[in-house]
This record gives structure tokens, sequence and C-alpha cells, in this order.
């Protein structure tokens, strides 16, 4: 994570270097490499590691980096993007957040209730993506629907019985919206919304995890672009 943060251009405020991981290679090097560019670095005593640490094996390096959230007013012409409503889970969120790295999402937000952005482990389970992916972080939804229309993009909720992704023209800027893994989307915001879509499915699970949802539908958009003729 410290090196993700690193090669994305972000030096972080502060290093923790724990007494238990002294002397490894790797850590040697990205001490080195962050003392040089100007951040301070502090040895922690044996044990305070797994005292201060959240994880059962905690790693032997910890650093403090400045949130990476914009605003809506500082992203520009988003082709793709994603919104979260009411994603509580941590590790669904950051699978979002790694997932929309992997399929070139321009915009996550974040908004009604979803999880921090930032908790450690929603950090942890975008396997370094936090540094990839503009993220905004907006309390409203209603705001953000619109937003994202008056941004030019055709906004889709998603619900387990919502027409077939598959179907449905991705090749025109568009956005998903991703709601709460229990409820779904609230019934109040459907209006506000250009249409529902929906992953068939063939066997006896009643919904698909919001995480492997966002990658059938952020991978869809990117098939669906890559497949397009391109003018000679």
């Amino acid at each position: 994570m410290i090196r993700c943060g690193l090669d994305a251009g972000a030096l972080p405020e502060a290093l923790f270097v724990a007494a238990e991981g002294r002397g490894g290679r790797e850590v040697e090097r990205l001490v080195a490499e962050v003392s040089a560019r100007g951040c301070r670095v502090f040895p922690l005593a044996r044990g305070v590691a797994a005292r201060v640490a959240d994880t059962v094996t905690p790693h032997p390096l910890f650093a403090i980096f400045a949130m990476t959230d914009v605003s809506l007013d500082a992203v520009a012409g988003p082709s793709l993007a994603v919104a979260c409503v009411d994603v509580r889970d941590p590790g669904n969120a950051g699978t979002v957040l790694r997932t929309c790295d992997a399929a070139g999402v321009d915009l996550v937000v974040c908004c009604g209730g979803t999880v921090d952005p930032f908790n450690p482990k929603t950090v942890r389970a975008s396997a370094g993506s936090i540094f990839h992916v503009p993220i905004v972080v907006a309390p409203e939804v209603l705001p953000t629907l619109r937003w994202l229309h008056d941004a030019g993009l055709q906004v889709y909720g998603t619900d387990a019985h919502g027409s077939d992704y598959a179907t449905t023209d991705l090749t025109v800027p568009s956005a998903f919206v991703l709601g709460n893994e229990a409820a779904g989307l609230p019934e109040a915001l459907r209006g506000e919304l250009d249409g529902m879509l929906g992953v068939p499915m063939v066997g006896r699970a009643e919904s698909l995890n919001v995480g492997v949802t966002c990658a059938v539908l952020c991978f869809e958009a990117l098939r669906q672009r890559r497949s397009e003729p391109r003018a000679l």
C-alpha cells in the first residue's frame, strides 16, 4: 500500500517502522526513499505494532497519508462513473474501488451513508487503488445524481430484477449507482435514474455481492467500448 501511494506521487506525512520489521530489504528501501523525499520516519519499540494495528498479523510499516478525495467540481467530463449509496461494508467499498481502478472508471462517489472510503479496512481492500481513482465524498444522494446527469451521463441503478445489462448501450457516458447490500436502492431514487440494470442469474442465489455487480457492469462497459469500430 505504501509503495502504491509513492508510485502515485503521494508522500506520507509520517512513516513508522516496527522493531520487528527492521532489517528487511524492502523495508530499508522504503525508509530510505521516503527519508530522501523529506518524510519523517519514527521507530516503534517492539510490541507496539501489535497493540496499535487492527489486523492479526500487522505489517512492520505504518504510514499516514493525506486523504485523496476531491470535489465534484474538480472532476471534468467523466465517461464512466460509479456512485455508492449506503454501501456499508468496508470490504465491499474497497473492492468497488479496486474494480473501478481496473476497469478505468473516471470517478467513484461515496454518498448516502456509504462507509468512509478512508476506513482502514476499505483502504486495505482497495489494494492501492484508493490512490488511483478520483473519489468524491458527497453526503447527499440527489444532488450527486443530478450532477451526473448534468455532466451528460446516463445514470443507471442496479437491481436483481432490472433490465439485462448486456442489452444496454454502455458505449455512451454512463454511471452505475450501487445500493445497500441488503436493502438495495431506495424506491424514492428511481425517478432520478434512467433505468435499472440487473445481472441475469440461473442459480438459486438471491443476488450478487455489490462488488461483483460493480465488476460485471464496469467490465461490460469496457468490453463494449473496446469493441467499438474505430474510425480510419
